[in-house]
């Protein structure tokens, strides 16, 4: 059974402010509870990650997951390489200049290779979700506050 889910937030910072935490694929583990370590796999000639391992635990499993990333005009994707416990999960996301800040809209297709009950399957999904928007948004606000201090 595969869930799929969108989201969409506005954060209060520049595109280029949202992309470059989204893609401190290695802080990840600061941030994202699910999170047990990141590593960058591959660069690109611009130095952004194109392929990348995680450690991740989210309702009792833990599995390395390896993902690819694709690079977009309005942001970027990921797809799933390699993990034991998911068969899919491919994510989007989406900026857009706001005068506010960024429109920011998460989408994501999550499939596990083991049956889970489909209330267990939401739970953890909301637990993405509000970690990849919400969380997103406290970790840029954060960041934008130390370096407001610095400057």
């Amino acid at each position: 059974m595969s869930l799929h889910d969108v989201r969409e937030l506005l954060i209060e910072a520049s595109s280029d402010e949202v992309l470059d935490v989204m893609l401190d694929l290695e802080a990840l583990p600061e941030w994202s509870p699910a999170h047990l370590a990141s590593t960058i796999l591959e660069r690109d000639e611009s130095g952004r990650p194109l392929r990348s391992k995680s450690r991740i635990q989210v309702a009792g499993f833990t599995d390395d997951v390896v993902i690819a990333l694709h690079y977009h005009p309005d942001g970027y994707s990921s797809r799933l390489e390699a993990a034991t416990h998911l068969r899919e999960q491919n994510v989007r996301y989406s900026l857009t200049p706001d005068p506010n800040g960024t429109r920011v809209r998460f989408e994501i297709t999550v499939e596990p290779t083991l049956p889970v009950p489909g209330f267990i399957l939401q739970r953890v999904t909301q637990g993405l979700r509000h970690t990849a928007t919400e969380g997103l948004r406290q970790r840029v606000l954060a960041l934008q506050r130390r370096n407001s201090k610095f400057d």
